[in-house]
């Protein structure tokens, strides 16, 4: 644990960053996993899931969470399965 005063404040902030970020992390591999599970089951809903994936994709991409790159290649293979 550090002693120097803006150290102990810099261990909370990125305590309080990691607890965020993973929380968004999580919240974009469950829309992905979502609309991949109702693709295959052929659901009514698997357009609006396919919509919510590919905005908590951009919203971690925006968020530097992922590359842009990644995003972008998760949202067209995304795309490739809705169809």
């Amino acid at each position: 644990m550090p002693q120097i005063k803006s150290a102990i404040k810099r261990v909370k902030t990125q305590a309080a960053a990691n607890k965020r970020n993973a929380a968004q992390l999580s919240e974009m591999r469950t829309a992905v996993k979502k609309f991949k599970a109702a693709s295959a089951a052929g659901a009514d809903n698997a357009s609006e899931l396919h919509l919510a994936a590919v905005r908590e994709l951009d919203k971690a991409a925006s968020k530097g969470l992922i590359h842009k790159n990644k995003a972008n290649r998760d949202k067209s293979r995304l795309a490739k399965l809705a169809k």
